[in-house]
């Protein structure tokens, strides 16, 4: 069984709450101020990120890309798919999320190590 068989078999709300679970573990190094403000978005950041995987399921199984209209007796055509759209802007908005999640996060320092380079070139 691979993985995405394994989502299916899970409900939604179970599915949100793993992916809470893990936005969660993000920020257990963060203050209790920050991690009560962050808290909705969490939970909006799990819900867009299982919901964008449903859309793409459908957009990519049953549904399409686009889908057929009929305006009219005469008058038919196709269009982006609704679940396009909502794919669409979805992802906008979850990237939003998700940038302002990382933004609260304790800056990492990214210093290496003192290899001596700089004391070794500064002292001659």
């Amino acid at each position: 069984m691979n993985d995405t068989e394994t989502k299916k078999e899970l409900s939604k709300e179970t599915r949100i709450s793993v992916e809470i679970k893990k936005l969660n573990k993000m920020f257990t190094k963060v203050d209790a101020k920050t991690k009560k403000a962050v808290h909705s978005l969490i939970e909006n950041a799990a819900f867009m990120s299982v919901t964008l995987e449903d859309l793409q399921e459908t957009i990519n199984g049953e549904n399409g890309l686009v889908s057929k209209y009929q305006n009219g007796e005469n008058q038919w055509g196709t269009k982006k798919s609704p679940e396009v759209e909502i794919y669409n802007t979805m992802i906008k908005n979850h990237m939003a999320v998700m940038k302002q999640l990382t933004d609260l996060l304790p800056k990492q320092n990214n210093k290496s190590e003192d290899d001596g380079f700089d004391e070794f070139v500064n002292n001659k």
